[in-house]
């Protein structure tokens, strides 16, 4: 490198010499460990040089050129790109607030005084503080790849007017601290805020987005998922778009269910033929999550679902296609349709099916037939089709209607399949109500109910609105790394992830009456998994091969999850709803104790968690859920969720830029992992169920079909009809790589449950 003397402007616009060796410096770091030569990425800095050139634009041009060097073969380069961007935000941090990493008490203080940490965190006496600041290893910046380290910089990192505020292990301790803030004080809690720091920082423990980016921030909302129902009435269908606008505002995911309206050409105030259906309601929720963005990010982002027997479900499958009346589409939400047992029989035997009305259903018997499920629904229903006195109805081909379904995820890659019974027949609080329909990424779901019976009422001249509370489903998520676990420390973060969000319950509170009742009534929490394919590499075990070794730790994970939360219940309680439950009765995951005594090979674990559960309760009515994570396993360098991998390396090409993106054990053992197109849809889908019977609430479970292939529509079906036969309880997106390209369809992500 030439060595002339160099003017360069830095941060504060002061002209000052290039220094040479301070460069050299962070180069040294950032390649530190790695394979790669240093001296190819130091010459760059003379082609980069022009007169006057800012401090800044050097370091921009050396992660630049790091970002190209990024190959198959050498992919440490995107390392040293992750690396130089951390010092990089460090550097800015510095000129921001004008001090770094050297007094995180001061940090604290001044991110509270500035409003963007909660003053809750100064509750931390100053030993404490003292003790806590001990604990942070600035080291730990340096283990992202450029994908993750551009994730945590331009996402996560607290901004204050336009500049990064904060520092990526502050991130994490300001976070710990919060999540231990209501253990007891002293060591106990700085020791419990030590075991979380450890956690996040070294990646073992992924948090979902809401919790990551709203935690240390006053007021923040910490739940990624909300399911709520719509009754058959105006006041009802108003309160839930308020409700909705509300959720999306505070970054949640909703999921919506409409079956209780009645369809299109049904009967109001005594006149037939008036209703205009689902489907101009639909049409409000799609602009409410239009205008109510989520926290400016992002449009808000709604799933909703209609069971397969209403009347409209023909047009509820065209909302998003190309053809037909513009007047009748809803192109931002994501359509999900609700399959019963019955209807999957009809479909399979090629048998019909009929379309009914479900404000006549319910004002002929008094029912409403979404809220039925198994036996009972089969029963009314086959009894509503040999009636001869209803007159909205449509009898059709069932498996024409299915393909009808099928035609449109081919087009959209919506809608997606909710397995009703399957849901409920392993509900484990079936006692206090039933599941209606998925969320927005298909992996969390528990009882809800609508708020009913609105009436208004006048004080003087305040006018008060009463109504009868339902519950919104609300769930809290976090992801073990599998891909920086080993098998002995799966307990301890399996326990540690279910302690976090018990904890996280207690320190929020939710944008609606009806998410606080459901919180504190099942404290329904969501254990999830992601680097499921690079555990299997890392093991030498292929995805396909591999069904009872998957099978094996994902009961593990469920048996881990269950002793913890038992654990908890001991100290804290169980949780309001649990008399009654399949938990009280000794039933999990719809099997009885002797189940394990004979078929598992780790039943006297089980029969430990048995004792536990009978003798302390259960903390937690739900335990794991298996969000896509597809975002933030960039943050833990993982593959995401329980998937295949999509690619071992490619570039990301998108507004900022090109993100090399590449498996975490690709140099030493790349061909263990199979991507995600080559390996067979119907071992997909086994792997898939054996992890979903081992979660309580259920698996986003993504499907590929690489149409280059000799890919038939019965492929697709079979694969379909196999997911309900195996017992899975829901289909997320339909993919599809387009013939004689490798590009799979374009799909938009569900950030709320994106950890």
């Amino acid at each position: 490198m030439a060595m002339e003397r160099r003017k360069v402007i830095n941060r504060d616009n002061i002209v000052e010499d290039l220094n040479i060796e301070k460069i050299r410096e962070k180069l040294l770091r950032a390649c530190d460990g790695l394979e790669v030569n240093m001296v190819e990425l130091e010459s760059n800095i003379d082609s980069i040089y022009e007169e006057n050139i800012t401090t800044q634009k050097i370091q921009a041009s050396l992660i630049n050129t790091a970002v190209t060097m990024t190959t198959f073969e050498e992919s440490d380069w995107s390392y040293v790109a992750g690396r130089l961007l951390m010092m990089e935000a460090e550097r800015e941090v510095y000129h921001s607030r004008g001090f770094s990493y050297d007094n995180f008490p001061k940090t604290i203080r001044k991110m509270v005084e500035l409003g963007l940490y909660d003053k809750r965190l100064l509750s931390y006496t100053e030993e404490e503080l003292h003790q806590i600041t001990q604990l942070i290893d600035i080291n730990r910046d340096m283990v992202y790849d450029y994908a993750g380290a551009h994730m945590f910089v331009n996402r996560y990192l607290i901004k204050h007017d336009g500049k990064t505020y904060e520092l990526p292990q502050e991130t994490f301790m300001a976070i710990s601290m919060m999540l231990a803030l209501n253990e007891k004080e002293g060591e106990t809690r700085v020791k419990i805020v030590k075991e979380f720091y450890n956690a996040l920082s070294l990646r073992k423990l992924s948090l979902a987005t809401p919790i990551l980016a709203n935690l240390r921030i006053p007021h923040g909302n910490l739940s990624s998922c909300f399911i709520t129902a719509i009754d058959d009435n105006i006041e009802s269908i108003f309160y839930n778009i308020d409700s909705i606008a509300k959720i999306s505002k505070n970054g949640g995911g909703v999921g919506v269910n409409v079956s209780r309206i009645r369809a299109k050409g049904s009967m109001v105030n005594g006149y037939y033929n008036a209703s205009g259906g689902v489907v101009p309601w639909i049409r409000i929720i799609n602009d409410t999550a239009v205008a109510v963005n989520q926290q400016g990010r992002r449009a808000g982002a709604v799933t909703v679902a209609l069971d397969t027997w209403h009347l409209d479900i023909e047009t509820f499958l065209e909302l998003q296609t190309e053809n037909g009346d513009q007047r009748g589409k809803a192109y931002d939400i994501y359509p999900q349709v609700v399959c019963s047992n019955l209807f999957m029989k009809r479909v399979k035997n090629n048998e019909p099916w009929t379309l009914l009305d479900s404000y006549e259903i319910r004002k002929k018997y008094g029912v409403e037939l979404c809220e039925l499920y198994g036996y009972e629904f089969e029963n009314l229903y086959e009894k509503i089709e040999n009636d001869p006195n209803i007159k909205l109805k449509k009898v059709l081909s069932a498996k024409e209607l299915f393909k009808s379904i099928m035609k449109t995820q081919l087009e959209t890659g919506m809608p997606y399949i909710f397995f009703k019974d399957r849901a409920n027949e392993v509900n484990h609080n079936s006692h206090m109500g039933m599941i209606g329909n998925g969320n927005l990424c298909m992996e969390s779901f528990s009882n809800f109910k609508p708020t009913i019976n609105f009436v208004e009422e006048e004080d003087g001249n305040t006018s008060i609105r009463k109504s009868e509370m339902g519950e919104i489903h609300t769930c809290n998520l976090i992801s073990i790394n599998l891909a920086e676990l080993t098998s002995e420390e799966l307990e301890k973060y399996v326990a540690l992830a279910v302690r976090a969000l018990d904890n996280t319950i207690d320190l929020t509170v939710t944008p609606l009456k009806e998410s606080n009742k459901h919180n504190l009534l099942y404290r329904t929490i969501g254990v999830g998994a992601m680097g499921l394919a690079d555990y299997l590499a890392r093991e030498y075990m292929i995805y396909e091969e591999s069904i009872n070794e998957i099978d094996e730790l994902f009961e593990r994970i469920a048996l881990y999850s269950i002793k913890a939360s038992a654990l908890l219940a001991k100290d804290r309680g169980a949780y309001k709803a649990f008399k009654g439950s399949k938990w009280d009765q000794g039933i999990f995951y719809g099997k009885k104790r002797e189940w394990y005594d004979t078929n598992s090979k780790f039943k006297d674990e089980w029969n430990e968690a048995f004792y536990l559960v009978e003798t302390n309760g259960l903390r937690n009515g739900e335990l794991t859920a298996i969000a896509p994570n597809t975002s933030t396993s960039l943050l833990m360098g993982s593959t995401a969720s329980v998937t295949p991998t999509f690619s071992r390396f490619f570039i990301e090409k998108n507004q900022r830029g090109a993100i090399p993106r590449t498996v975490k054990h690709l140099k030493d053992r790349a061909w263990f992992y199979p991507e995600f197109k080559n390996v067979n849809p119907i071992s997909y889908v086994k792997i898939m169920a054996k992890i979903g019977s081992w979660v309580t609430q259920g698996v986003s479970m993504e499907m590929v079909f690489d149409l280059n292939k000799d890919i038939k529509a019965k492929d697709i079906y079979d694969a379909l009809m196999t997911a309900w036969e195996e017992g899975c309880k829901s289909v997320y997106y339909i993919r599809t790589i387009q013939k004689n390209t490798n590009n799979i369809s374009d799909k938009k992500e569900c950030e709320s449950c994106s950890g």
